[in-house]
């Protein structure tokens, strides 16, 4: 730790002036700056850092003044509403209907409460010959006069009166005074005796030391003999923690999903958008879901009171209700086309990729989606009622299951994920259908999304005729893994200081 020595060795010449004229008894910061013609604010700066060192005693009051607002200053000049009114009815009273002027109109509950006039018969009367003037009146005219005030000299009541009817506006004023600590008496007088006892007193203050004078300059302590002068260089305490910057980033989650959209597109896929209003025969029946599919009922999915059009359904009907040319059996009973035009936000971003391979029946197709969909869930730390989700699909001649598990075992392994598995799952529109997971330290086995073949009963209708490999993964659920979070919701805050920790530099 630096001696005390060596603290009051580190004042800068401009710590010392300062330090000299407070020790002279001067207290105000700005009668210092005046002084040392220098700015308020430095003088300010520079005595707090005197006080760190224990040299000045700084006492700093903070206090609220009142000010006139535009209004104020106007009624300050001419009188207040209630009591122009009183001048104009006199002793005898005046009718309301002659007060017309809408500025003064606000006075007349004014005279009331103040008790200086009555309502009688729809005339304003005077309560008594004379209104003295009230401690409102007498606070307009002081700020009128002396300009901003401290609240302290000044009736509360009125001023709260006053501040409601925005006629004064409240401001805070910073003071500042110093008092000379024994031991910057003593800092001064070490300085003058150093002063008196150095035959070659430094001409000038060195704060930033350059690589030439390491070089070339001739070291005496704290002194340095540079190109024929003689300079004092300032200690440095380098034990003392810097300031911490806090630099401009990317969101840690927009990062992450920066970096998946960047694994997809060196792997070859395309990627492509759509809209989150989907007609439900997108969403679900061009997958195959039934359309008594509890996933459709109310509370899965947000229904809007809309409807769109919706291409060719033959097909589809087709392979619903009796199981096309695909030896299915389809679903059986009725498909309703009007059911398949109800607009919902869209569930899944695989509405997205069905719609694209009926726009592109034909291979190759490797495409992926990262966008947001909606589902009615409840709030909780891993439930949000929208996020978003990354879909990928590959179609093309000879495709098969091991296939999509080399290419989700690859896409993990780029996002860091060494140990991953895959376990038998079902979804309605894939078959065969897996469930990948990854090995977490800490947690075991954690499931990161789903996969599969599209059933021919998707594909048929649509005429594709080679095998689809398909999968989804949550996003978010990847995204509290990597970012180390216990609750989803913190990817959708503003957390200031979580934004502020969090590395940004790391490769996600």
């Amino acid at each position: 730790m630096p001696s005390q020595e060596d603290k009051l060795s580190a004042l800068s010449p401009r710590d010392r002036q300062v330090l000299k004229e407070i020790s002279e008894g001067l207290t105000d910061p700005k009668k210092i700056a005046e002084k040392l013609e220098i700015k308020e604010v430095s003088v300010i700066s520079l005595a707090e850092g005197l006080a760190e060192k224990g040299l000045i005693k700084l006492e700093k009051r903070v206090e609220e003044v009142y000010a006139l607002t535009e209004e104020g200053a106007r009624y300050a000049e001419i009188g207040l509403p209630e009591r122009r009114i009183l001048e104009i009815a006199g002793v005898e009273g005046v009718p309301i209907s002659e007060i017309k002027d809408p500025a003064l109109k606000v006075g007349i509950g004014w005279l009331k409460k103040k008790g200086w006039a009555n309502l009688e018969a729809g005339k304003i009367k005077p309560t008594g010959d004379d209104a003295p003037p009230g401690k409102d009146e007498v606070i307009l005219e002081a700020l009128s006069f002396q300009g901003e005030t401290g609240a302290s000299a000044l009736d509360a009541e009125a001023l709260k009166v006053l501040k409601s009817r925005g006629l004064v506006e409240p401001n805070t004023q910073k003071s500042w005074s110093f008092e000379i600590r024994d031991l910057g008496r003593s800092a001064i007088e070490k300085a003058a005796l150093r002063r008196g006892a150095e035959t070659s007193q430094p001409t000038s203050y060195v704060n930033q030391v350059t690589s030439d004078m390491i070089k070339n300059g001739v070291w005496e302590g704290r002194y340095l003999d540079y190109k024929g002068a003689r300079y004092e260089v300032r200690p440095y305490d380098v034990t003392l923690p810097a300031e911490r910057i806090y630099p401009g980033k990317v969101h840690p989650y927009q990062r992450l999903l920066s970096r998946m959209r960047e694994i997809m597109l060196e792997m070859g896929f395309t990627e492509i958008k759509g809209e989150i209003v989907q007609s439900s025969y997108w969403n679900f029946d061009a997958l195959f879901q039934p359309q008594d599919h509890p996933a459709r009922e109310m509370q899965d999915t947000f229904y809007l009171d809309s409807k769109a059009e919706i291409p060719d359904y033959s097909q589809v009907k087709e392979m619903h209700e009796s199981g096309g040319e695909v030896g299915s059996t389809g679903w059986g009973g009725r498909w309703d086309p009007e059911v398949a035009r109800r607009e919902v936000l869209r569930t899944h971003t695989t509405s997205i990729t069905i719609k694209y391979l009926a726009d592109h029946p034909n291979p190759p197709v490797k495409a992926f989606s990262i966008d947001r969909v909606y589902r009615r869930e409840a709030i909780d730390p891993t439930h949000t009622p929208e996020f978003e989700q990354l879909e990928g699909v590959i179609m093309d001649e000879g495709l098969s299951f091991a296939n999509l598990l080399g290419v989700l075992q690859e896409f993990y392994a780029k996002m860091g994920f060494d140990e991953v598995r895959f376990r038998p799952g079902y979804f309605p529109y894939t078959e065969p259908s897996v469930e990948p997971e990854v090995y977490i330290e800490g947690l075991g086995w954690v499931e990161l999304g789903g996969a599969g073949v599209f059933r021919r009963e998707v594909t048929a209708p649509f005429g594709i005729d080679h095998p689809v490999l398909a999968w989804g993964l949550g996003v978010g659920r990847l995204a509290m893994l990597r970012l180390g979070l216990k609750d989803l919701r913190l990817l959708y805050q503003s957390d200031v200081g979580w934004l502020r920790d969090e590395p940004s530099l790391v490769r996600m």
